[in-house]
């Protein structure tokens, strides 16, 4: 077999190699502008002035993480759990969504905040099972289109434990109709008693796409580098 061909396999391995490196770097930086994009949708949502719950999805789409302003009632008898950690000390728990009846008897999901495991039981906290009309503020959310994730469980609307936000499943389980497409995360007010504490809404997004791109690039210039010196000591020894 001659030396040219005893070449040709490392010689296309190393550029198979190098260029998946390069097109997952490039791949990277449109990633980091996608990101940057939404990061900055976010900062200019959170620091506009507050709005008035909007009427449709389409609506509260270009809205999200906007400071709102909701009136009702609490349906406290309805309240659903959703596991989650504490956002302050990383404990587990749950967030407590309680449907919210507006004057108009539209229904809002209001996520009223953290409590810890010990605290699921609403006999734990009466201070905060607020009744009468209430005064919410929060920053109005999107429920996630699909399950959020491959590994995360299914929800148990029969045990009324939830690992991600289904708002129409919610609706199912709690019996209710005429509900909106999104909800609310409510402030960190106090609420009597303590709990729920609110303010849960993760505003900070990761933004590592542009290390990954360099990690990427790095690694098609370390294959580039073993090629040539392996090239030449494969010369020197002939």
């Amino acid at each position: 077999m001659s030396r040219r061909r005893l070449r040709l396999a490392p010689t296309l391995i190393t550029i198979a190699i190098v260029l998946i490196c390069v097109g997952l770097g490039y791949w990277q930086l449109e990633r980091l502008q996608w990101k940057r994009g939404l990061i900055a949708h976010r900062e200019a949502a959170v620091t506009a002035p507050p709005a008035v719950l909007p009427r449709t999805l389409a609506e509260a789409r270009g809205m999200e993480f906007r400071h709102v302003v909701a009136e009702g009632v609490f349906l406290n008898d309805k309240e659903v759990y959703l596991g989650a950690t504490s956002p302050r000390n990383g404990d587990a728990g749950f967030d407590v969504l309680t449907p919210l009846r507006e004057a108009d008897g539209r229904i809002v999901f209001v996520n009223r905040g953290f409590v810890p495991t010990e605290r699921k039981d609403p006999g734990t906290r009466r201070a905060g099972q607020l009744e009468g009309s209430v005064r919410v503020a929060g920053l109005l959310r999107l429920p996630p289109e699909t399950r959020p994730g491959w590994f995360l469980p299914d929800n148990r609307a029969d045990m009324n434990y939830w690992f991600w936000i289904d708002l129409p499943a919610m609706a199912k389980a709690d019996r209710l109709d005429d509900v909106a497409p999104f909800y609310i995360d409510a402030d960190a007010s106090p609420n009597p008693g303590g709990w729920p504490q609110g303010g849960v809404t993760p505003l900070e997004l990761p933004n590592n796409h542009l290390q990954y791109a360099l990690t990427w690039f790095s690694l098609a210039v370390g294959m580039v580098v073993i090629y040539v010196v392996s090239y030449r000591q494969g010369r020197r020894s002939v």
